[in-house]
């Protein structure tokens, strides 16, 4: 294929850093963007163009978009993967942590798409990836805020499929299940949420738990066929329990699901 041009967020590691790596075999030329460019030394030594950029600042977005097409005159794929998640009861997380949340999970990585888009349209192609969770589907205790951004960047994703798809551009929503890197914060941790906090830590955390936890490649490959497909799917959940979890949610009731997740993670039903 001809040079195309890739960004993806949060490439300093997981789930960014396999992405990035995965679109330069594809034949990208792939930016890795993270707030702090010395955390992306492992992939300069590759070959990919390390990026400075803070997806809560409207200026370092900007000047990341206009450096990519000044160089290259082209961005043709968009991966939205910076995020993070802090689980806590939604009476304990602070607003101003709630708030972060949302400017990093959803508000970054939809004005990163504001941006690309004009430049997608110019071409009449391009593909912006999504990065959401199988959170973005199902519930649980004590996920109510990161869960919330998910839900919210998949709505967005819909829409947005929808107004881009008449300038031959492609929205994917990518559903992780459980990713070997991914880091959780923990906000409840003393109160009246204490104890519910202590049983999800300790089931994220089990050997049991982790052992089967699924490698950020996982992803990587899927955004890689998600990219290169001639007409992808609108979603491509994987990773370990995102395909089960989100079925299992749309064919039970609610007080059902209640009751899995609940025994889960070690709650009383």
């Amino acid at each position: 294929m001809t040079a195309k041009t890739a960004l993806v967020t949060g490439a300093s590691s997981g789930i960014g850093e396999a992405t990035a790596l995965k679109l330069q075999s594809l034949g990208y030329t792939v930016y890795g963007a993270a707030r702090r460019t010395d955390r992306l030394q492992k992939l300069a030594d590759r070959g990919i163009r390390p990026l400075a950029m803070d997806v809560t600042d409207d200026d370092s977005m900007r000047a990341g978009i206009d450096r990519i097409v000044a160089e290259t005159g082209r961005i043709d794929v968009l991966v939205n993967n910076a995020g993070y998640g802090s689980y806590g009861a939604i009476e304990d997380v602070p607003m101003d942590e709630a708030r972060r949340q949302f400017e990093v999970n959803v508000f970054g990585a939809m004005r990163l798409a504001q941006l690309a888009l004009p430049h997608m349209r110019t071409q009449h192609a391009g593909t912006i990836v999504n990065i959401t969770s199988m959170g973005g589907k199902i519930y649980t205790p004590l996920g109510g805020w990161y869960q919330g951004t998910k839900f919210a960047l998949e709505t967005l994703s819909d829409c947005l499929r929808l107004e881009a798809k008449p300038f031959g551009i492609d929205v994917v929503v990518i559903e992780p299940g459980d990713i070997a890197a991914d880091q959780l914060e923990k906000s409840s941790t003393a109160g009246a949420y204490a104890e519910q906090a202590d049983a999800v830590a300790s089931s994220l955390r089990s050997e049991a738990n982790t052992k089967r936890n699924s490698p950020p490649q996982v992803i990587a490959d899927a955004i890689g066929k998600a990219v290169t497909a001639r007409r992808p799917k609108t979603r491509y959940a994987t990773g370990f329990g995102a395909r089960p979890l989100i079925a299992l949610r749309r064919i039970v009731s609610e007080r059902a699901f209640d009751t899995v997740i609940s025994r889960a993670v070690g709650l009383p039903t």
